[in-house]
């Protein structure tokens, strides 16, 4: 039998007794330890490095960031060229992760931290949380992967393995279900890795079967074609060729309706990615 199968077969798995806890442990140490994941940013313990990482990773799959992460350092390899170096410069090397707005926030967090903490990312949750597109998760994710603090956080890789091994029978199960577990369970002396070992062990899982959709929080992602979100990519990506342009040339490249790309240039100047400047458009 199994480790995976001898844990599912024990009585009470909801509760949290050390017998239960330490087979749990090893279940997960002996996985990681044969099957771990390689990956560059977890090969350093640079909190900025750690930081580009966890903002690529939202949303995005490890495939995508494995060929953006690499070439994304060596252009910027800290807050202060991140920071001296213009937007366009950004978004181009964000090009193929998605989700520019993450580009931007990350841009953003580079200033402050270079103007307000002495170009080093700070510690505390209240202190992350005050920085541009860091909230709770990320703030907490930052804590225990950056800088190796106990703390509690949950992301979907982490819902999946509890979900899985502690709520088998459960059709929903939120994540005020999971966080005493995570928390009884976590390995208060090496938190990075043993969150490196839940993050492999629900990957895994979720190429054997669906389970996010177990969770309370689950929630399908929209369609792309035809979606705002695509209409900003296809704006950003003509700029980023030719910049600054003629709102009408624009509009006659990014092809589509002129009404729907008009009014995502207006979102994209509100939220800081362009600027137009009598009827020419560029990036800020």
């Amino acid at each position: 039998m199994s480790r995976e199968s001898e844990f599912l077969a024990l009585p009470a798995r909801d509760g949290v007794t050390p017998a239960i806890i330490s087979q749990f442990e090893q279940l997960m140490w002996c996985y990681y330890q044969d099957y771990g994941r390689k990956f560059p940013w977890r090969q350093t313990d640079n909190p900025y490095h750690i930081l580009v990482s966890e903002i690529m990773l939202q949303q995005t799959q490890t495939s995508r960031v494995l060929h953006q992460y690499k070439p994304f350092i060596e252009a910027f390899p800290d807050f202060a060229t991140l920071a001296a170096s213009p937007l366009i410069d950004v978004l181009k090397a964000w090009q193929g992760l998605g989700y520019n707005r993450r580009a931007v926030a990350l841009h953003r967090i580079a200033h402050r931290v270079v103007d307000d903490f002495n170009g080093e990312l700070p510690s505390s949750a209240q202190l992350l949380q005050r920085l541009p597109g860091i909230g709770p998760y990320t703030a907490s994710a930052l804590q225990a992967i950056a800088f190796n603090r106990p703390v509690v956080f949950i992301e979907t890789n982490i819902r999946a393995v509890f979900i899985f091994f502690f709520f088998h029978q459960r059709e929903v199960v939120t994540d005020k279900d999971i966080s005493h577990l995570v928390d009884a369970t976590l390995d208060r002396t090496n938190p990075r890795e043993w969150y490196y070992a839940l993050f492999d062990y629900g990957a895994m899982l979720k190429k054997r079967m669906k389970l996010s959709e177990r969770s309370a929080h689950y929630t399908k992602q929209s369609v792309f074609k035809g979606s705002n979100r695509e209409m900003r990519g296809r704006i950003l990506r003509t700029l980023l060729v030719s910049s600054p342009m003629a709102e009408g040339k624009l509009i006659e490249e990014v092809q589509g309706s002129p009404a729907q790309i008009k009014r995502n240039i207006e979102l994209l100047q509100k939220e800081g990615f362009l600027a137009v400047t009598r009827n020419m458009v560029s990036i800020t």
